[in-house]
Order: C-alpha cells, then structure tokens, then sequence
C-alpha cells in the first residue's frame, strides 16, 4: 500500500536514481572487462624451431609441457609426478590423461598441503625416484619454503655430497593471469632466488617450456620450474614431438640492438618485444632484447659481457632495463641492475632503468595498471634514451 502512495515526484526521482544505478553497472562492467583484458593483449611472439628436431606439432604451452612430462615417464620409470589434482589432469590440463596411461602409483594426488608434496618431493628424490611435484600456484609455495630452502638445497652439502636430492623438480604456475587477485598472481622468484643450490627457471612459451622442463627434470640439482598461466593456452608453438632439452643458465637475445638492452623473463619478454617494436617505431632506436631463461643461475655473460670479448650488450648500447611483474623492492631486477652497475660502470651512458609491479598487495580490479606493460616500458627506454 505505501508504495501505491508514492507520488509522481517521488516515482520520477526513483525511475532516476534506478537508471543512473543501472547505467552506473554497466560503465563498470565496460571498464572492468577493458581494463582486465588490457594486460593480457599483448602479442605472442610465437618462436621457430631453429634446428632439424624432426616432426612437430602445434602445441599450446600446457600440451608442451603435458608431452615433456609424458616423455619423462615413459624414459624414467622411477619418475613419479604428485601434487594436488594431477591425477583428474590438474587445474590447467598438464597432467592430463598421465594417470590414465601410467597408473596411479606413478601419477596421484595428495592433500592440499605444500610443506608435504615439498618435503615427500624431497624424501623420494633422496631415495632414488624422479620426483616431479606440482604446486597448483606459486603464491602458495609459501608453506614449502622451509623444505625447499632449508632442507632440498642444502641435502648434498650438508651430507658432504653423500646424499642428494637433486632428482627434484617442483613445477607451479606463475604470474598475472587477468582476474587473479592477492592470491592467484604472484611472482616469488625472488625470494629463492637467494638460496644457492637451487635451479629457477622461467619460459616464455611452448617451445621454451618442453625443452627446459625436461632439462630440469634431468638436472642434478632440485629445480623450480615457474609456468606463467597467462600462456598455458595464449602462446602455441610448432614443438618437436621428440625428446630435446635446453641450457639452463643461458639466456636468449631474442633481438638485437644497439641503443638499450631490455632484459626480462617469462611473459614480461613479449611486452619488452612490443616495446622495442614501439621505441623503433616512435624514437628511432634500436633495443636488444634479453630473456634471462633462468632466475638462478643467471647468465651475466650475455648481459654484461663480463669477459669482454668483444663488447656485447650493455656494454655495447650503454643502456639498461629490467622489466618484471614482481614488486620494484628486492626484486630480481635490483640483482641484475647490481650486477650490471658493477660490471659495465665505465660504459653506462644513463642510469639503470627497472620497471615493475608496485610495492602493493597485488591488486584485482586495478592489474592492468599494477603490471609494467609496454607503455610504462617505452617511457622507461625514453628516458634512458633522453638521459
């Protein structure tokens, strides 16, 4: 009955208030799904086998990685891969159809609990098996830090090389993916990066990923192999169906320039491409790319040129950036930014450049502004530039 006594004045200013609300939803609901795709945009930069490796196929980077974990188990049959749903194929599909084709003993689950799939990773290891352990996102790596810092880096050299457990792989995604939020989106490497007698690798595609997934796998040293999700189905490759591996600790100049040299890793090295395409475009100059490949240990020769001979690299552009999406304190830029400060001094023309995540909780609805995406890597190369 009251709102049948609601007069026309009264009706009027509802029938406003509701269509400003609804049109109010809407402009969110635009400039949420804008801003939450913008980051995500970026092209590909899809990679040629550069050898004979014989038949390929055209896999996305998930169905790489599902065929080096297959050539794994059917080469090894002490490898064993554990972790929380691997057995129904895992959240992303990486592990999909193993159990089926190697049973249950070979490929299962465990409890959702980090601190145990580290530490069984790092007992069956130590005890001979192959072990290949997955945690389901890296920002939940967090309760196995005490196993893989203080016990799976430091087992040879406490046991004075009498026992091992260098047959240890753990793989966990990694990254921003678009709608992660705090807890789906981190980037943790470096704080392992700190920990000597560890591997850290991160590919930046599907090629890359096969070959150095089956190289940690083999390595004799335990190794944490970072996957950014946001490629899982977003970078495709022709991939050899062949077993290959790939160096660990070396990285790749995947373009060659003579004015700034652009270093990053994982996804960030398509962004720092586009970059380098728009510094080009927009300024004239010509940038080197670099992908590190590998956090721990990284490769300072190609990047500094430490022998010198000949000069290469930020010695030869006198220019440096290090792009990454984890925050700007402590993170692995400022290692690389040191490094480079202390080798290449006499040839720097501008100061070093490091374009990052903010020292923030890793935000939802404000990622894309969050993530050091082209744009804020341009008007870092312009600024080297114009020092």
């Amino acid at each position: 009955m009251f709102c049948l006594a609601i007069s026309s004045k009264y009706k009027s200013i509802l029938n406003i208030t509701l269509f400003n609300n609804i049109c109010l939803e809407k402009t969110k609901a635009i400039v949420y799904n804008s801003i939450s795709k913008r980051h995500i945009q970026f092209n590909y930069a899809s990679e040629k086998v550069q050898t004979d490796e014989g038949e390929t196929a055209r896999f996305s980077m998930f169905q790489a990685i599902n065929n080096a974990l297959d050539i794994a188990l059917g080469k090894d049959p002490s490898a064993i891969i554990f972790g929380e749903d691997v057995g129904f194929g895992g959240v992303f599909r990486c592990t999909l159809g193993l159990q089926d084709k190697y049973g249950k003993a070979r490929v299962f689950n465990t409890p959702l609990c980090e601190q145990g799939i580290a530490g069984f990773g790092i007992g069956a290891a130590a005890a001979g098996s192959t072990a290949i352990a997955e945690i389901q996102f890296a920002d939940y790596i967090f309760p196995a830090f005490d196993q893989l810092v203080n016990e799976a880096a430091k087992y040879r050299y406490r046991s004075g090389n009498t026992f091992n457990c260098g047959n240890l792989t753990v793989r966990s995604t990694w990254g921003a993916v678009g709608h992660g939020g705090l807890y789906h989106s981190q980037c943790p490497e470096a704080y392992f990066a700190h920990t000597p007698g560890l591997k850290i690798v991160v590919p930046r595609g599907a090629l890359k990923a096969k070959g150095l997934l089956l190289s940690c796998i083999q390595d004799r040293d335990p190794c944490i192999f970072f996957e950014p999700k946001i490629l899982y189905r977003g970078a495709v490759d022709d991939v050899p169906l062949k077993e290959y591996t790939l160096p660990l600790g070396k990285a790749d100049i995947l373009l060659e320039g003579d004015a700034v040299t652009l270093v990053g890793w994982g996804t960030q090295v398509h962004v720092l491409l586009e970059a380098a395409q728009l510094a080009q475009k927009e300024l004239g100059v010509s940038c080197e790319v670099i992908d590190l490949v590998t956090i721990l240990p990284w490769d300072r020769e190609t990047v500094c040129n430490v022998s010198n001979n000949p000069p290469a690299s930020v010695k030869k552009t006198g220019r440096a950036l290090i792009a990454h999406e984890a925050p700007l304190t402590a993170g692995f830029g400022s290692e690389v930014a040191s490094v480079i400060q202390e080798e290449c001094f006499l040839h720097l023309e501008s100061p070093i450049q490091r374009v990052t995540g903010f020292d923030t909780p890793f935000p939802h609805i404000f990622e894309p502004f969050y993530l050091p995406d082209k744009w804020r890597c341009f008007d870092a190369i312009k600024k080297s530039v114009n020092y």
